[in-house]
């Protein structure tokens, strides 16, 4: 294998590991409907995203999964281990959570459903190993981008609404950057080609907006009042879109097309000192809701 030493900066918070926590979606106060400010748009937009995580997060830890045996250095066996552990964890409280919003009329379930989960696994076993671990490596950065924004903008902060929908959406940020660069390590380590990691972005690129403008259409479209208040739905539409979520992230998500590229280039030890001592440290948000 190709010898391949990740810059020290990605050292410096850690191993991954899985944290044994729990959330109380509507508990004690029920959760609103539109539970994001009462944004309707954001409301399903995050409510997509949060349907996808799971049976996403299965997916990359089964691509990982597929060089279990061919990792010989014990420190990034290491790393995917609490890569796992962690992906494994948050597909757990997203399915928590999407149980919750489809109970509310989100028209969620598609996303993780038996079909669709099968559906997925057939494509990926014809899909060769390699290119599987390089879809996930790019994946990551997609989170590793989105998880920044959430934690180092103070108006995605405020998007949120619901404060345990806002804790979990932390967390899981916070877990995104501890292991930004896991699988794209392995990918390198398993010698992935340059060609092949930016070709697969470059496609993964092209297919973000409209899939992104797809699925929120379907689901907006089967909530009556999203009908019932079109100019509402248009105005919020073009907040979400010209707001802090998206507005240059395409700049960032390319970032991934430079050659010589590493996640680990992206500094964020800082931002995961911080919001390690927000969350989790003495007076922690989060320290309640560890196990």
């Amino acid at each position: 294998m190709t010898e391949y030493r990740v810059q020290t900066r990605a050292r410096t918070t850690g191993y991954p590991r899985a944290r044994r926590i729990r959330f109380r979606f509507g508990d004690p106060e029920p959760m609103a409907k539109y539970f994001a400010g009462g944004d309707m748009v954001f409301s399903h937009f995050i409510a997509g995203l949060s349907a996808a995580f799971p049976p996403g997060e299965e997916s990359f830890i089964r691509s990982v999964r597929r060089f279990a045996d061919q990792i010989g250095d014990p420190e990034l066996k290491k790393r995917v281990t609490g890569f796992i552990g962690q992906e494994a964890t948050h597909g757990h409280h997203h399915r928590q959570l999407n149980e919750k919003l489809a109970e509310m009329g989100y028209p969620i379930e598609w996303y993780d459903s038996p079909a669709a989960i099968e559906r997925s696994k057939r494509i990926e076993e014809r899909l060769p190993a390699l290119l599987h671990l390089a879809a996930t490596a790019a994946a990551e950065h997609y989170t590793a981008v989105l998880a920044e924004r959430t934690l180092a903008k103070p108006e995605v902060q405020a998007l949120a609404g619901d404060p345990e929908v806002r804790n979990l959406m932390n967390w899981h940020a916070f877990e995104e950057l501890e292991h930004k660069s896991v699988a794209f390590d392995l990918y390198r380590a398993m010698d992935g080609t340059e060609a092949m990691r930016i070709l697969t972005m470059a496609t993964l690129l092209a297919l973000t907006l409209p899939l992104t403008a797809v699925g929120l259409t379907v689901s907006l479209s089967r909530d009556p009042d999203a009908r019932r208040y079109p100019l509402s739905l248009a105005k919020e539409m073009v907040t979400l879109f010209r707001g802090p979520i998206f507005r240059g992230i395409g700049r960032e998500l390319a970032l991934y097309l430079r050659p010589g590229f590493h996640p680990d280039d992206i500094e964020t030890t800082e931002l995961l000192e911080r919001w390690r001592a927000e969350l989790f440290g003495n007076d922690g948000d989060l320290v309640d809701h560890l196990k």
